[in-house]
C-alpha cells in the first residue's frame, strides 16, 4: 500500500524538564513506557471518566508530543494551560500538521502500536507530505485491526476508555497511579463492568453510513462507525450483542442483516444476557 497523509491533524507538544512527569499526572497512557520509536494511544478523560480528548503520544526530542484532531487542538491546549499553573513546562500548538501513514517500517517514524496489537504495521511520520486520493487504504486497516477514533467512531464525552479498547491496546494504565478519571476507569476494570465495546461489522451488502443505529428486534445495541463496502466499525452492547447472537436474532444496520466480531487480539468474547444475570 502506498503511503497516506491524514488530513485534519494538530500537535500539541509539551516542553521542558517536567513535561512528563505533567502529563503522567493528567492522560491515562503511562509514559514510562514510551520508547522513541512508538506512538502510544492515549486521552484526556473527564472527572467522570469519559474521554475528552483522544490522541497518540510520541516522543519528540525531550518533548511529548500529542497527535490530534485539528479540530480538538486549541481545546486541548486550553485544558492543559489550565492545569500548568507554575509548572517548568512550555506548552505549544502546530495546526494544521503533516501526518504521513506509512504501512512498512520508516526511519524517523514511530510505530502505532494500536495496530502492532493486532499484528499489522502502521508507521507514522511527521514533517512529510504525500500526495493522496485519500485515506481509505488507512480507514480500512483500521476496520480490520478494531481501531477506533473519535468523530468517525465515537463522539467525545460520550465514551469510556474501556469502550474504544484503550485497556487492551496500551493506552490506558492501571499502575502508573493517579491521573483525572483513573478511579473510574479503575472501578470498570476491578469490577468488570465495561459493557460497550468496539467491534467490527460485516455484511453481505453496502453498509449504511455512519451513525446508523445497529438494532436487534428494533432494540438500540449500537452505532454504525467507520465504513467502506460491507465493512465498518461499531460499538455495542456486547450483552446485548452476545444475546442475540446466542439466540440467533438477527442484527440490524438500518435495514441491512450484519454480523457482529470482537477483534480477535482483544481476547475478549461477547457474553450472553443469560450470562450476565447469573454474573
Amino acid at each position: 500500500m502506498q503511503p497516506v497523509s491524514l488530513p485534519d491533524r494538530a500537535f500539541v507538544t509539551v516542553s521542558g524538564q517536567d513535561a512528563q512527569d505533567f502529563l503522567q499526572a493528567l492522560i491515562t497512557t503511562d509514559l514510562d513506557k514510551l520508547t522513541d520509536n512508538e506512538a502510544l494511544p492515549g486521552a484526556l478523560l473527564t472527572p467522570q471518566g469519559k474521554i475528552l480528548f483522544d490522541f497518540v503520544v510520541t516522543r519528540d526530542d525531550q518533548a511529548i508530543r500529542l497527535e490530534t484532531g485539528a479540530d480538538q487542538g486549541e481545546a486541548l491546549l486550553k485544558r492543559l494551560t489550565m492545569y500548568k499553573l507554575r509548572a517548568p513546562i512550555t506548552l505549544s500548538l502546530t495546526s494544521p500538521a503533516s501526518v504521513e501513514i506509512r504501512f512498512s517500517e520508516a526511519n524517523g517514524g514511530f510505530s502505532d502500536t494500536r495496530f502492532a496489537k493486532a499484528g499489522q504495521s502502521v508507521w507514522r511520520v511527521y514533517g512529510s507530505v504525500t500526495e493522496t486520493t485519500g485515506t481509505e487504504d488507512y480507514d480500512r486497516l483500521r476496520i480490520a485491526s478494531g481501531v477506533a477514533v473519535s468523530g468517525a467512531d465515537y463522539a467525545l464525552q460520550d465514551a469510556f476508555p474501556h469502550d474504544v479498547l484503550m485497556d487492551k491496546n496500551g493506552g490506558l494504565s492501571f499502575k502508573k497511579g493517579c491521573y483525572v478519571g483513573q478511579e473510574v476507569v479503575s472501578r470498570m476494570q476491578h469490577r468488570g463492568t465495561a459493557r460497550r465495546r468496539v467491534v467490527t461489522v460485516t455484511s453481505d451488502s453496502t453498509l449504511p453510513e455512519t451513525g446508523t443505529p445497529l438494532t436487534v428486534n428494533g432494540r438500540l445495541i449500537g452505532v454504525l462507525g467507520t465504513a467502506i463496502g460491507g465493512t465498518g466499525l461499531a460499538i455495542v452492547r456486547t450483552d446485548k450483542a452476545g444475546g442475540a447472537i446466542a439466540a440467533g436474532e438477527p442484527i440490524l444496520a438500518g435495514d441491512v442483516a450484519v454480523t457482529l466480531a470482537l477483534p480477535a487480539w482483544t481476547g475478549l468474547e461477547f457474553p450472553s444476557e443469560a450470562d450476565e444475570a447469573t454474573a
